[in-house]
């Protein structure tokens, strides 16, 4: 607008520059029209620049007392500075299982029991399942505070996770405290609704109950690296399984990890890692029925070690992942548990094989793997196979070794190797919303007790929600 105030200013100059004795009673006239648009525009101008003056007068008063008011305790305008990121996540399934669901195990791996779906869906039909609600937000230049709620299909609602983290510590390092998602693994920090299949891998339902939670402290450093390396250290509380909900002070679960990853090319990018996790459960225990048919407690106390690897490789033409992308996805576990294993009768009258208490010593080595591959063939869709693969072991039970139980007592523990074929397709119509058909060959229950399982699942997302890990 200044340009064009300027040169009608100019041509305005220009005509009234004129000499006289072209006066004509028409020239004239124009020349006092002209004289007329130049004084109007001048004033106009002058107005624009008083305006102009005033205004960036009032911003600079003002940003001195917006920082006050910030920084007070207890005003109102520190409360209308609080905005938190917000989502929410909805899921739900039709499903339909050829066994019963809610008798689903994995035979000659100790139960999870928590939480609620490990391995398929206890209800038949459709149900909801897990939904999130997400609080996020800096709490101030120094940390960050999350809260995120699960709300369970039996109307209940509980803390998943909730905690602080350092956001300018330096060197590399930062320090998250509360309840989180342990770190160790590739797959155990993602939330179900970033899964590429319905369910967890065997090998997270077997090890860890579908996902570790810790409840502590965790550390970890970013190396000052061309090529990225991470390295974390995590110790708390070993309320969750593979540990026990303990009446002690003090740290019994410790993880540690390290992971390392770079690009190859413009189309391919590669993560690996290391884990291990240790906890020392006591009376971690689970219901059962002896060989008479009376229900037993059967509990284990000692240490639980468990190594792990994992790989992952992403794959997009040109780095693009918008038309066609792949993704192949592995892991492997390895745990060790030694201790003693007790049985009581449930009904604490001694009857039955157990009686009022049998104890005796524990040893186990079991371990396990997946490998899944998902290729978006064209936008919106992708199609997805996994294997899943365990080995129980042969169990040394003291109670089985000494003769005071028959290894029919303990049906649980009877060796077996589970295994699972998977497949997928879904449909997302935006990163928000997600169709997805799932058909999976599980053989995890025993000898020849396979079951076919087919799921029909949504997942939708409201609100503000963070960049999901790579």
């Amino acid at each position: 607008m200044n340009r064009i105030s300027v040169s009608m200013l100019a041509a305005c100059g220009v005509l009234a520059s004129f000499p006289a004795a072209a006066a004509d009673p028409d020239l004239q006239a124009l020349r006092e029209e002209i004289a007329q648009m130049k004084r109007s525009y001048e004033q106009r101008i002058d107005a624009l620049e008083k305006r102009l003056a005033g205004a960036e007068a009032t911003a600079n008063k003002a940003a001195p007392a917006s920082a006050s008011g910030a920084a007070s305790a207890g005003g109102r305008g520190a409360a209308t500075g609080f905005n938190p990121d917000v989502s929410l996540i909805l899921q739900g399934a039709m499903t339909k299982t050829q066994r019963e669901p809610a008798s689903w195990t994995l035979q000659g791996f100790v139960p999870a029991g928590e939480p609620e779906e490990v391995g398929p869906p206890r209800r038949k039909g459709l149900s909801l399942r897990e939904s999130e609600l997400v609080l996020s937000a800096n709490v101030d230049p120094n940390f960050r505070g999350h809260l995120n709620l699960a709300l369970s299909p039996e109307n209940t609602i509980a803390v998943e996770e909730a905690w602080f983290q350092t956001l300018g510590l330096g060197n590399g390092l930062t320090l998250k405290g509360g309840r989180f998602l342990s770190g160790i693994g590739y797959q155990n920090e993602q939330h179900p609704h970033t899964w590429d299949f319905a369910d967890a891998p065997l090998a997270y339902a077997a090890f860890f109950g579908n996902r570790l939670t810790a409840e502590g402290l965790q550390l970890k450093w970013l190396a000052p690296t061309e090529t990225w390396i991470e390295l974390g250290l995590e110790a708390g509380r070993d309320s969750a399984f593979p540990g026990s909900d303990r009446n002690k002070n003090g740290s019994a679960l410790g993880a540690v990890f390290a992971r390392t990853g770079g690009d190859v090319g413009i189309s391919g990018s590669w993560r690996a890692g290391l884990s291990a996790v240790g906890t020392r459960p006591a009376e971690r225990g689970f219901s059962q029925t002896d060989t008479t048919g009376n229900a037993n407690t059967v509990a284990f106390s000692g240490n639980s070690r468990t190594v792990g690897a994992d790989f992952v490789w992403k794959w997009a033409p040109n780095g693009n992942p918008g038309e066609r992308n792949f993704k192949l996805q592995a892991e492997a576990f390895r745990r060790v548990e030694s201790g003693d294993l007790s049985c009581v009768d449930a009904a604490g009258a001694g009857a039955g094989n157990c009686g009022v208490r049998l104890a005796g010593t524990y040893d186990a080595t079991q371990s396990g793997f997946y490998v899944q591959g998902v290729y978006q063939f064209m936008p919106h869709w992708r199609v997805g196979y996994r294997y899943d693969r365990l080995d129980s072991g042969n169990a040394a039970i003291g109670l089985v070794n000494s003769g005071a139980l028959a290894a029919a007592d303990l049906p649980q523990f009877a060796a077996w190797k589970p295994r699972r074929d998977t497949v997928m397709i879904d449909y997302a119509s935006s990163e928000f919303a997600r169709l997805r058909f799932q058909f999976a060959r599980d053989v995890s229950r025993g000898p020849g007790l396979v079951d076919n399982q087919f799921w029909l699942q949504y997942v939708m997302s409201i609100g503000a929600h963070g960049a999901h890990k790579f």
